[in-house]
Formats: C-alpha cells, structure tokens, sequence
C-alpha cells in the first residue's frame, strides 16, 4: 500500500470520527439556540485549542485532546476544567434558565447522535452490508487437545448450541449469540456447552483459564482454546519449499491431515510448532483441487531464512473467505441489536462475577483503528456504515448515564433543581465537574494506552518475514 493510501484512510478516518462527535455537539448547540441560551464556544475535542475563531459571538474550536467534545453555556453547568473559563462580555449576568430548557439541551446531543444512527442504518438498509456465511455456523475447526475443550471432551466438528445456557448461532461474532462472547461473559466455575456430535446432543463443562499477560497488556478474559470451522485453502506457498516440491499449489484445499478430516488450518499449525522441540516427521496431506482428490507426503526443513526458524513445511499463508454476500438489515434490526449488544456489555461490566472491567473498553485510539481497518477491507465504506450505526448509538447511551460532565449529569441535576426549586449550588457542581473531568481524562489515557500498546503489537505482528529455503539439489 502506498504512502497516499495511508494518507487517504487517515483523512477518511478523522472526517468521519469528527462527524460523529461534530454532530452529538451540533445537537446542543441548535437546542441552546432554539431554547435562547447563551452560547460561548463550540469545541470539537478537549484541551488547549490547535485552532479557533469567532463567528456570531461564537469561539469555535479545535481542541488537542481527540477524545470529544463540548458546547460552552454558561447558563447551564459549566465545566471550566475541560472547557476553559467563559469570556466576560460586561453585559452583566445571565438570566436564569428553567429546568426544562437545560433537559431540552442535554437531551439534543443523544438525540442527535441517535438521529445520525438512524439515517446511517437507512443507508446501510439500502447499499447492504457484506456478510458472509462462515461467521453464521457455530461449528468447532481447531481444539487444543490439552486444553479446558479438549479435556471437557470437543472435538474439531461439533455444532455448538448453546453456551452457558444462551444459544448461539455465530461463533467469534461480536453479538450476545457468538460462542466467544458467551464464553467470555459466562460467570461459572465451569461452562456447560451444549453441542451436537453425530445427530446427538451432549454436553461438555470445561473450566475456562486466563492467557498470562504483561503489565502493559489488557488482562487476559476467559478462554476454552477452540476456533471455528474454516477451509484452509492455500494463498501463498513458498518456492524451493516441501510444501511447493510436493506439487501444491494456491487454490488448493486441505481435506485431511494423515486421514484425519481437516476443518480448519490449526492441526497442520499445531503440528508444525511441534517441531520445535524434536525433528520433523513425514506428514500426508489429502488435497483437494478442483474435483481432483489426492494425497501429497512432506518433511518439513529449516529454510534459509529466517536463520531462528524451526523446520517449516512452506505453507505461508491461507486464503481469507471472501464469499461474502450483501445482506440488507433492516433499520429497526441494526438499532435493536446496536442497542441489545451495549446494554449486554453494561451488564457485564456491572456483574460482580463477570471478568469483563473497565479496562478491557476500548477509547479514541481503538475506534480510529477499527474505523482504518474497516476502511481497508473488501467493501469498507458499507462496513464504516454499519459501524457508524453502532457507534452512534453507542455514543447517544454512553451520554445518557447520569454521570458529572456527561448528558445525562446535566438531566440529572436539572430533574434535582426542578424538585428543589431551586439549582444546586454552583461551588458544588464546580467541585464535583471538575473532579470527574480529571477523571474522565484520565481514564481516557488509560484506555488509550493499552489501545495503542494492542495497535503497536498488532503492527509488529503483521510484519512480513521473508521466507526462503534452499533450492533443491
């Protein structure tokens, strides 16, 4: 990929995460003019300004710290340590404004957020949006046999049912009804995992356990060690190997490893690491290219390079599945399951038995990468779409907590000061925004630590090792 390319995702990437926060904040503004309310500043992201200028008695800025943004209303509870201290124009203070008004202004920037889900969703009802049928089976590809599966009982080919007494019908998709996402929220001791095997229904209870991780990395959640079904069709082989003097070739797929039906890449993998603490073994493969059948015997070798590397068969790398299909959700179905997986995920952060913590929410930096990725991928701009929809709608209920320096804080305390009559004594409301600014800034550079720590090793992983072997003699 080319430099420009680059270019041209980051431009794609902050256009679009400055429209979503641009028009949450749009939503206040229009509110606060509607209702007659004194507007000082409308700032996209926090911090000391990168840009700013006046229009109409209005400062617009560009803030330093990507992590939101604000409209200044001094009318309302102000938030002077994230928003800067209004300018004094000498017309003398403002009127007051009813509680209703400040309900009314609160509740446009969700509201607005949450209008922009529904105009993304129509979109998205109407160009469609790539899916494909892999990610709709709940068959089991990879067991680790040392595993919490393996020993529970699994075995590569089981059609997974339920989890933890939820039915799933996708495996590593990110919905209430994935295999992972159970496995990840279960609460137990043990996982009861209803499967099928052979017509039958059985039952498998394996005790999850944690990847080890480092101080700088997210701790790790629950895990069983399976991956799902998936053909492993060759992309890349490389030349002089014994996968490429065995006469493979990209296309091909893997049926069975020494007569053992193959439903995913993991055996040969498996296998393969095993090489590293003893010498390789000759190997059968059962091939499948076109309507042809057939077996090939490898021994693997060490390559030339790299210099480190244990003997390798030669397969580099595996054909992606990319038989996808556009498939046209309805509006009503994208908010529903936007809304549904949010309020599962609220659920487990609250569970004093679940694993799942503050720490494993993703902030600023996550959402830039998902939102280049995506742009990278086959087909991105209807995938930017559909994320656009949860995103928004993540963003209109995120604002609605009853938390200081959120939406929902201002409600919050225009419901206290409608019933008392009279409004919260503006020391404490500056004590108490100020404090949960600190926080909430705080928390932010926390999560945008351990998101750029992931992006950084994620790059570093992705990072291309030629491999090359010696030329057969």
């Amino acid at each position: 990929m080319t430099i420009l390319r680059y270019i041209f995702i980051a431009l794609e990437v902050v256009v679009l995460f400055n429209l979503l926060i641009g028009v949450h904040e749009l939503g206040h503004f229009l509110a606060a003019k509607w209702r007659g309310l004194k507007v000082d500043r409308f700032a996209i992201w926090f911090g000391k300004p990168i840009w700013k200028k006046k229009i109409g008695g209005v400062e617009y800025v560009l803030g330093s710290i990507p992590a939101g943004g604000y409209v200044a209303l001094p009318q309302m509870a102000t938030m002077e340590a994230i928003e800067g201290k209004g300018d004094d124009d000498g017309a003398g203070p403002l009127p007051n404004v009813s509680p209703l008004d400040k309900i009314i202004v609160a509740f446009a920037g969700p509201l607005a957020s949450f209008g922009l889900a529904v105009f993304f969703a129509f979109v998205v009802w109407g160009v469609g949006k790539p899916d494909n049928a892999v990610n709709d089976n709940t068959i089991v590809g990879a067991v680790d046999p040392a595993g919490p599966a393996g020993k529970a009982g699994l075995l590569p080919g089981d059609a997974i049912l339920e989890v933890d007494g939820h039915p799933v019908k996708h495996f590593e998709a990110v919905t209430q009804d994935s295999v992972k996402w159970c496995i990840i929220t279960s609460e137990g001791t043990n996982i009861p995992i209803k499967y099928v095997r052979d017509g039958q229904e059985h039952m498998a209870y394996p005790v999850p356990i944690h990847k080890v991780t480092k101080w700088y990395e997210r701790k790790a959640l629950r895990q069983i060690l399976i991956g799902p079904a998936s053909a492993p069709v060759l992309y890349e082989i490389a030349s002089n190997s014994p996968a490429s003097l065995a006469g493979l070739k990209p296309g091909d797929e893997l049926v069975a490893l020494n007569g053992r039906h193959l439903y995913s890449y993991d055996p040969v993998q498996t296998l393969e690491n095993s090489w590293t603490n003893h010498a390789p073994e000759p190997f059968t493969l059962t091939v499948k290219r076109g309507q042809e059948q057939f077996d090939r015997t490898l021994l693997a070798v060490k390559p030339l390079q790299p210099t480190n590397s244990p003997p390798l068969d030669g397969i580099l790398s595996l054909q992606v599945d990319t038989n996808d299909t556009l498939v046209h959700p309805s509006p009503m179905d994208q908010i529903q399951s936007s809304v549904s997986m949010i309020a599962s995920t609220f659920h487990a952060l609250v569970s004093r038995k679940s694993e799942i913590g503050l720490q494993q929410m993703g902030g600023a930096v996550m959402i830039i990468r998902v939102y280049s990725n995506l742009f990278q991928s086959d087909d991105g701009w209807r995938r930017v779409l559909w994320f656009s929809v949860v995103m928004n709608v993540n963003l209109a209920l995120l604002n609605l907590l009853p938390l200081p320096v959120l939406d929902g804080g201002h409600i919050l305390l225009s419901v206290i000061e409608y019933v008392r009559r009279r409004p919260v004594s503006s020391q404490i409301v500056q004590f108490i925004q100020t404090g949960f600014a600190a926080m909430l800034i705080m928390f932010m550079l926390y999560l945008a630590f351990f998101d750029t720590s992931d992006w950084v090793r994620s790059a570093q992983a992705d990072r291309e090792v030629p491999v090359v072997f010696a030329p057969s003699k």
